[in-house]
């Protein structure tokens, strides 16, 4: 019992920590914008979609929230969209999707984090991007350090970039379309 009230306590100093730092802007299941002022963060660090989660009671994968959507890109000029469950959101799923501006036009990007896993909070993403170059050019100059492995069945060729990271390639047109599909460990 003495755990678990521990937990208890750590887990109401660590909202009330974080509700100082952050004020949410945005709605689950809505776009989530920039804050005003046009900066991605808030002084305390914490991003539009980071606040968002607070805001609805995501509190397990808050910080994996920010770090991941900060790494892929999330800025005033990205548009995202959290897809909270309607209850226990911090026991559930989370779900993100965002469109993250590119030099060619806009990458999808997609997210999912898990609460309660062995690091705290599990991650996974999906970040798609168009190329106007080749797939075997893409493969050669974007993706230049991973390991080519072959086709995944027919058109769809697989690069390996270790345990967590496999990149893959589509023929679409007369470009590419590259898949980068990661676990945070």
């Amino acid at each position: 019992m003495k755990l678990r009230s521990d937990m208890a306590v750590l887990k109401s100093l660590a909202f009330g920590v974080l509700f100082t730092l952050v004020f949410a802007t945005a709605r689950a299941q809505e776009a989530v914008g920039a804050p005003a002022g046009g900066n991605a963060t808030n002084a305390g660090g914490a991003n539009a979609i980071t606040q968002a989660a607070v805001q609805k009671g995501v509190m397990n994968c808050v910080s994996r929230i920010n770090q991941v959507s900060n790494f892929l890109g999330y800025s005033p000029q990205a548009g995202a969209v959290l897809m909270l469950p309607p209850n226990q959101t911090d026991q559930r799923l989370v779900p993100l999707a965002m469109e993250v501006p590119t030099d060619t036009g806009s990458a999808y990007v997609s997210a999912t984090f898990a609460p309660n896993q062995a690091n705290g909070c599990g991650a996974a993403y999906d970040a798609v991007v168009y190329w106007p170059q080749s797939c075997d050019e893409v493969a050669s100059k974007q993706f230049a350090t991973l390991k080519k492995v072959g086709p995944l069945r027919q058109n769809i060729t697989m690069l390996d970039g270790g345990l967590a990271t496999k990149v893959f390639l589509m023929p679409a047109g007369s470009g590419c379309v590259s898949i980068k599909k990661e676990v945070v460990l």
